[in-house]
């Protein structure tokens, strides 16, 4: 029979020189996958697929568990049972905003969607998240940041009150050595709607740009112009400096599921949790599930 191998420490004793055996401390436990909820529904674009794609595709670049609240509604004023509670984010590491609500107005509502951000959860928001709650918004106006009809877009780190044809896009990378982006080239989209800046990002203290989006559009009279925006940034939020990231890119199911895409949200979620090192790489023990 062959010895059973095991992991001892050798202590020596002063006592009578004697020696006492003892078994290595046990190898540390993995750890937990980042617990996220995904929050999907609203007017305008395909949820019951696009949280599937999601869902599986940052669970296999990620030590990450997705769950969902899901409604079915599709329309502008869809909202969700789970954030009429206070502590509707209580347990979870991250939450990814990808509704579609711009028609809920209802302040105290949002007032307690946000709380839970301003209290330390971090932040994802997806494409028509970013034109969610949009109480007082007029075309082509800001609202003052700061201002009650504001909360919603202080926590995101930009405003933006509307977007031109579907066209594509051409993301070029501002800031190539964020833990991010590190790495990662531009990239040109399938036709996709380019969100604009109501106002100037720098007008909120915790914004970081991390790429813009240029597309072109045709006019009425048949020529054409370049359109320019930031489409993805980091925020940090309230007095805990709470991590928000965020990207208007994602409106087809094709643009969700590609890699550049996913590698993009993926990163955006470890380092909203602070799971990210400098280097772009998930930190030990949140990587790729092994099979």
């Amino acid at each position: 029979m062959k010895p059973r191998l095991f992991a001892i420490a050798l202590v020596s004793l002063a006592l009578g020189g004697g020696m006492l055996l003892k078994s290595a401390a046990a190898p540390a436990e993995a750890p937990k996958p980042l617990r996220v909820l995904l929050v999907t529904g609203g007017c305008c674009h395909d949820y019951a697929k696009q949280r599937l794609i999601l869902a599986e595709g940052l669970g296999s670049r990620a030590n990450i568990e997705v769950e969902f609240a899901h409604t079915d509604d599709k329309k502008t004023t869809a909202a969700f049972p789970i954030y009429n509670n206070a502590d509707w984010a209580k347990g979870y590491d991250v939450v990814i905003h990808d509704e579609c609500s711009a028609d809920v107005m209802d302040q105290p509502y949002v007032n307690n969607i946000v709380n839970a951000h301003k209290d330390g959860v971090p932040a994802v928001n997806l494409h028509c998240a970013m034109h969610s709650y949009r109480k007082g918004f007029k075309v082509g106006e800001p609202i003052a940041p700061g201002s009650e009809q504001a909360i919603w877009f202080d926590m995101l780190g930009l405003q933006s009150n509307r977007h031109g044809p579907q066209e594509p896009i051409d993301i070029s990378y501002t800031d190539k050595e964020h833990p991010i982006t590190k790495g990662f080239e531009n990239w040109t989209t399938i036709k996709e709607e380019l969100y604009n800046n109501v106002q100037d990002p720098k007008n909120f203290p915790g914004h970081h740009s991390l790429a813009t989006g240029k597309q072109l559009v045709k006019n009425k009279d048949g020529t054409t112009k370049e359109e320019q925006s930031v489409i993805i940034w980091t925020n940090n939020y309230g007095p805990k400096k709470t991590r928000i990231f965020s990207t208007t890119i994602g409106h087809n199911n094709d643009t969700v599921g590609d890699a550049r895409y996913l590698d993009l949200v993926t990163r955006g979620v470890l380092w909203a949790a602070g799971k990210l090192g400098d280097d772009g790489k998930p930190a030990p023990g949140y990587g790729p599930k092994s099979k």
